[in-house]
């Protein structure tokens, strides 16, 4: 196989039992997908980004100065 379509149809002739374990083997298939990866290289990334920075800058005084203003997340909150 030496193309994406040619994959893409061997995939879905697979047997479901065999697509579902061909999904859970995709992460280490296809280290990109591994989440935890792709946040180490956003982490290791010295590329500067002065929006970015300012607005941490920014979030980080408004904390410093009224706290309270923040309101504590919990579990359910983040849906």
């Amino acid at each position: 196989m030496s193309t994406v379509a040619e994959i893409e149809a061997a995939i879905q002739a697979l047997a479901p039992a065999e697509r579902e374990r061909l999904a859970n083997d995709l992460p280490s298939i296809l280290p990109e997908l591994n989440g935890d990866a792709q946040w180490q290289r956003i982490i290791a990334d010295e590329r500067a980004r002065p929006a970015l920075t300012a607005l941490g800058d920014e979030i980080a005084a408004q904390w410093k100065a009224n706290p309270a203003a923040f309101r504590e997340l919990r579990g359910g909150d983040c849906k």
